[in-house]
């Protein structure tokens, strides 16, 4: 028995240590946002976040989170209300749909270490994320979208000193 820490919550599984983490998710926990594209981390679409790290869970061995804390596509945003999730619907970046968790978590790590990246910040962040129906153009503007719907630093620390 394994216990991990996914999207917040102290869980179980019953899996041998070479299992791939992804593999855990979907088939032993049914968390089914992650998706299975390649198998060898050339995709992105099993991106996951490992101690706030996108992280390809296809191949990461079960044995090797430890204590770490994952965070999968459903943990995001129980509600759907994450930035990036907006953002998404409203630049209609889905086609088929395939990609798009991979594709949110990865741009979910962008946007927390930097909450207002470049054109070419966000491009290079995200190459090595496919999309098979070629969204690029649509997943660039969302994550833009997005980054403009997160507050400033200045503004937080602004914030911060006003209500004091």
């Amino acid at each position: 028995m394994t216990s991990l820490t996914i999207n917040g919550k102290k869980m179980t599984v019953e899996a041998d240590a070479d299992t791939p983490l992804l593999w855990v998710l979907r088939e032993h926990l049914q968390m089914t946002g992650t998706k299975f594209g390649c198998g060898i981390a050339q995709c992105g679409a099993c991106t996951v976040h490992i101690d706030g790290e996108p992280t390809r869970s296809c191949q990461i061995p079960l044995g090797s989170i430890g204590a770490k804390k994952i965070t999968t596509i459903e943990g995001l945003s129980p509600d759907s209300s994450h930035p990036l999730q907006k953002a998404w619907v409203a630049e209609q970046v889905p086609q088929c749909g395939y990609c798009q968790s991979g594709q949110i978590m990865q741009a979910a790590a962008l946007l927390k270490k930097n909450p207002k990246p470049t054109r070419s910040e966000i491009v290079r962040h995200m190459d090595g994320n496919i999309c098979r129906c070629g969204t690029y153009g649509r997943i660039v503007a969302a994550i833009e979208s997005a980054a403009s719907m997160l507050p400033s630093k200045s503004a937080s620390a602004a914030d911060v000193k006003g209500a004091k």
